[in-house]
């Protein structure tokens, strides 16, 4: 159950990015939200277990490595470290064929700030607890 309410505010978060900025996109889709993106349902699923097993995998080992830098920066280059690991997510998804891309640094820094918001929110209406 922890794993579909994960994937789920992933995939949440995917979207919400995918509709804010025009970088972050699935091929073919223009409005995120309508009858054109219920075709990016597997796409939006599949990108969101790649997201899933990144940050299972990679980001710890990332952000263990760039400690040094989250101590100096007072945790801040965690920001960098999650838009290293969308830029990975959408390279993974491409070599795949899905069809997610991210354009520019930029643009995965924010789209990974609002995928943690979004996620984090998505977490909290559907927390047990």
């Amino acid at each position: 159950m922890r794993f579909l309410s994960s994937l789920l505010a992933t995939m949440a978060g995917v979207a919400v990015a995918a509709w804010l900025f025009a970088g972050i996109s699935f091929d073919g889709v223009s409005d995120p939200f309508g009858e054109e993106f219920q075709d990016k349902i597997l796409p939006l699923v599949a990108v969101s277990v790649i997201m899933w097993a990144v940050s299972l995998v990679v980001k710890p080992i990332a952000t263990l490595l760039s400690f040094p830098f989250i101590i100096l920066t007072l945790g801040l280059f965690l920001l960098v470290v999650n838009a290293l690991m969308l830029k990975l997510v959408a390279w993974i998804s491409g070599s795949l064929g899905i069809g997610f891309t991210v354009e520019g640094f930029w643009v995965a820094l924010g789209g990974a700030l609002v995928i943690t918001l979004v996620e984090r929110g998505v977490h909290m209406v559907l927390s047990d607890d």
